[in-house]
């Protein structure tokens, strides 16, 4: 097995490579972009990790890990262009920097290529990959939908929630796991108990990320605290905080989500206050680390060696342990 670090550079290897071979024309350049913004790479580095980990050829890998990464991106791209957010990891996004005809057009290409790169596998693993790919494909849509849909509705349960946060996120990272299970000719047994650990382990992940938008140290956690207060997005804490609030707590956090006109610091403060008044980051732990256990409970059914697992398991560790 390899460092994490490692996988990373051959993720940033085969990118150059395929920069490299960009067609010369204008349509091409917003690809190029976004794919330049950088990030953890962590999707395309689970995959030739799960390889990795079977025993698998890494070159086999290297073209459908790119497409699970040039996939997750084509997400980011239109996302951005439904939120109309201006800044994507510090720098204009594509919409911005280009318009908005643009962003869906090389959006659209960049599925497309995501696609052909996710399929550039030996034949024998082909209908398995497609079915795999494609599933997710429409499962990630259906949680981006549910997303935008909990913008306008008051009513957002927490399992609603949890089965958004799995379609939108969870099911990629699960799926990069299994696809390279799939390609180092792991059993199918092995194959779902990986994507299963994947899968909730995202969710996990995404409920910290909830945490840390609130509770985080700003200089560690790379952008700016309480974005998600400030964005009136239905994270498990603002959901947890409206099913729990007091008749006054309920009057005053829909004060807040229904200004206009209001002092970001002072809107931050006053809607920590109240989540921190209910304890819902205490209820947000809780659940943040059942799913994680459950995740281990499906990596220890792997039938790996244990060096292996115990890799995995520090690799789960450090994800959901992080600052940032």
């Amino acid at each position: 097995m390899k460092e994490i670090s490692e996988y990373q550079s051959l993720v940033l290897e085969q990118l150059e490579l395929l920069e490299a071979q960009k067609r010369d024309l204008a349509l091409y350049d917003p690809v190029s972009y976004i794919l330049s913004l950088g990030g953890k790479r962590l999707r395309p580095v689970l995959t030739l990790l799960a390889t990795d980990l079977f025993g698998g050829n890494l070159e086999d890998s290297y073209k459908s890990a790119i497409g699970i990464e040039m996939f997750h991106n084509f997400t980011l791209l239109h996302d951005d262009i439904m939120d109309d957010a201006p800044l994507r990891r510090g720098m204009q996004t594509v919409h911005e920097k280009w318009n908005i005809n643009a962003a869906i057009l090389s959006g659209d290409v960049l599925f497309v290529q995501a696609f052909v790169m996710v399929t550039s596998c030996k034949e024998k693993y082909l209908r398995a990959v497609l079915d795999l790919f494609n599933v997710t494909a429409i499962e990630v849509c259906e949680g981006q939908h549910l997303d935008m849909e909990f913008e306008t509705r008051e009513d957002v349960s927490i399992p609603e929630y949890i089965e958004m946060i799995k379609l939108k996120t969870s099911v990629l990272v699960g799926c990069a796991l299994k696809l390279g299970a799939i390609l180092a000719d792991a059993s199918k047994e092995d194959q779902e108990n990986l994507y299963e650990f994947g899968v909730n382990l995202g969710i996990a992940f995404q409920i910290q990320d909830d945490i840390l938008d609130v509770y985080g140290d700003a200089a560690l956690f790379g952008k700016q605290v309480g974005g998600d207060i400030l964005a009136n997005k239905k994270t498990y804490l603002l959901i947890k905080a409206l099913e729990n609030a007091s008749t006054e707590q309920s009057k005053s956090l829909n004060l807040w989500l229904n200004k206009s006109d209001y002092n970001s610091i002072e809107k931050v403060d006053a809607v920590t206050s109240i989540f921190t008044e209910l304890k819902v980051k205490e209820q947000a732990d809780k659940v943040m680390w059942e799913y994680y256990d459950k995740s281990i409970n499906f990596l220890n059914k792997i039938n790996l060696p244990k060096e292996n697992i115990d890799y995995l398991l520090d690799f789960a560790k450090t994800l959901i342990e992080r600052t940032k």
